[in-house]
């Protein structure tokens, strides 16, 4: 009688095990995986809180850093759902993700200008040209060219110290490609990251600190950092709303992305998620201090999502000197790169 007993009890016990692991699977918490880019992460992960708080923690937005290059090489493998890119996709890219059959669909989602900082003590060099910048960024300048009046004899007899984004950074892509002509194309003697804020604490620590990062860490921290307006042949001018909406602020002012993958689209959660962003872009885009598209423009995305309309306008190539404009005229053609 006793054996009987001990069997029922642990048929009991077996049962409720697996109602209470049915539970736990039925009750498990959708996860939506984003990463990439630390320029677009403010805006992202702002758009992410507000919907966890509309969907009641129903589900998890997980949003982490590892640059445009980093997140692109996670999504290409179909480790995340959706990528934060300060660039757009590179050929390289789309081959991998072709290669995995990870289809997507490309969504400008705002205009960041890319910022170079010096420290508040600096008096001298507050406009550079081009040209000036080139001779700093350049990779022969690697151990010959390390003080600032190298770059302009009236400029102090002082090294400077350089900060900027890594090589897996989209920033970083697009610097070297408007700055020196090549993306990638850098000295190598500087202090890199992918975290923008630690780029802009560099230079904010060093009074001949000199470093380039997204307009956001700027402008939050202009007690810290001061921006240098930039001289393409027109004279200086600074980044802003005004300058870079009306496209003077050239030729550092870009799009920024997300990428959604489609397979991960046909998840309820990821596609409220991305309906959700297009929604809220426009007012978070300035909360966040990003310059937001034209409403049209996030109809214009909210429909090339809802169509699934994979692929890519820019040829897997940096778009330097765009302007808003044109990059919703290009993003509406109906001839673009896709499978």
């Amino acid at each position: 009688m006793l054996q009987v007993h001990n069997l029922k009890v642990l048929s009991v016990f077996i049962l409720m095990s697996a109602l209470i692991g049915s539970a736990d699977i039925a009750s498990a918490q959708p996860i939506i995986k984003i990463d990439g880019s630390s320029t677009v992460y403010p805006l992202t992960k702002a758009i992410a809180k507000d919907f966890q708080v509309a969907k009641k923690d129903a589900v998890k937005v997980m949003v982490n850093i590892s640059g445009s290059g980093g997140g692109f090489n996670k999504f290409c493998h179909g480790e995340i759902d959706i990528v934060n890119a300060s660039r757009p996709i590179l050929k390289n890219e789309m081959a991998e993700c072709k290669n995995s059959r990870v289809k997507f669909v490309e969504i400008p989602i705002a205009f960041d200008a890319i910022t170079v900082a010096i420290h508040p003590d600096n008096n001298w060099s507050t406009t550079m040209t081009i040209a000036q910048l080139r001779k700093i960024w350049e990779p022969i300048a690697q151990g010959r060219i390390t003080k600032w009046n190298q770059i302009n004899l009236a400029w102090p007899n002082e090294d400077f110290k350089l900060f900027g984004a890594d090589s897996a950074s989209g920033t970083f892509d697009y610097f070297t490609k408007a700055i020196v002509g090549k993306s990638k194309l850098s000295r190598g003697d500087y202090i890199e990251s992918e975290d923008d804020n630690v780029l802009m604490k560099g230079v904010a620590n060093d009074k001949n600190g000199l470093g380039y990062f997204g307009f956001h860490y700027y402008i939050e921290n202009q007690d810290k950092v001061k921006a240098v307006a930039i001289d393409n042949g027109k004279g200086g001018v600074l980044p802003s709303a005004e300058t870079v909406e009306n496209g003077n602020y050239q030729p550092l002012s870009r799009p920024i992305f997300i990428y959604v993958s489609i397979n991960a689209a046909e998840k309820p959660e990821v596609r409220e998620f991305v309906e959700f962003y297009m929604k809220n872009a426009l007012l978070q885009a300035k909360k966040a201090e990003f310059f937001p598209l034209p409403p049209s423009a996030y109809r214009i995305m909210s429909e090339h999502f809802n169509n699934k309309r994979a692929g890519s306008v820019f040829n897997g190539k940096p778009a330097i000197g765009l302007t808003i404009d044109e990059m919703i005229r290009r993003e509406g053609r109906t001839e673009f790169e896709h499978y």
